[in-house]
C-alpha cells in the first residue's frame, strides 16, 4: 500500500526549497492500527512526508528526468510531539544538494508553531533503463504519474 502524505504543494522555488501540508484525518487507515485508543501519525509517515516533499522538489528541479527518487538516508531525526486527526503537518525542505544522480535535504514539520519532526536525509535518482534499456517504457508511465500528481498538487499554488 502506498500512502501519499502531500496534500498540497503551498510553496516551490526549483532547486532551493519547498513547502507543503498534510491534513491528517481520522479517516486515514493506518491510524486504525496505530494506537487504537490514541491516533497520531506515526513518526515514520512524518518523515515520509519530508522524503514526498523533497521529491517532488527534485522532480521540479530537474524537469521529471528520474522514474525512481528512492530514500538512502535518514539521520539527525528528531520528533518533539504527536500529530493527531485534526491537525495539519505544515513541511518546510530546503535542498542543500540536487545533483544528477543524488540530492541532500533538511526540513522541519510543524503544527502552527509548535515544530513536531526535524531531519536530515538523502535521496538517490535513477531510471530502471540504465539497468534494462526493456525498462523504458516504464519509466515513462511513471514519469507521466508523477507529472500528473505534481500538477494536482500545485494547483492551489
Amino acid at each position: 500500500m502506498k500512502f501519499t502524505l502531500i496534500d498540497r504543494i503551498t510553496e516551490l522555488v526549483p532547486g532551493e526549497r519547498i513547502s507543503a501540508v498534510k491534513a491528517v484525518s481520522l479517516a486515514e487507515e493506518y491510524l486504525r492500527d496505530h494506537f487504537p485508543a490514541f491516533p497520531v501519525l506515526p513518526g515514520v509517515l512524518m518523515i515520509e512526508a519530508l522524503v514526498q516533499a523533497s521529491m517532488c522538489l527534485v522532480r521540479a528541479s530537474e524537469d521529471f528526468a528520474h522514474s525512481l527518487l528512492v530514500l538512502t538516508e535518514a539521520r539527525n531525526v528528531t520528533y518533539k510531539s504527536f500529530v493527531a486527526p485534526g491537525r495539519v503537518l505544515e513541511v518546510q525542505v530546503e535542498a542543500k544538494k540536487i545533483e544528477r544522480d543524488s540530492s541532500r535535504f533538511t526540513g522541519v514539520g510543524r503544527c502552527g508553531e509548535q515544530e513536531m519532526v526535524k531531519a536530515h536525509w538523502s535521496l538517490r535518482h535513477l531510471n530502471l533503463a540504465d539497468g534494462d534499456p526493456a525498462m523504458a517504457e516504464v519509466d515513462r508511465q511513471l514519469i507521466a504519474s508523477a507529472r500528473q500528481q505534481m500538477s494536482l498538487l500545485r494547483q492551489a499554488i
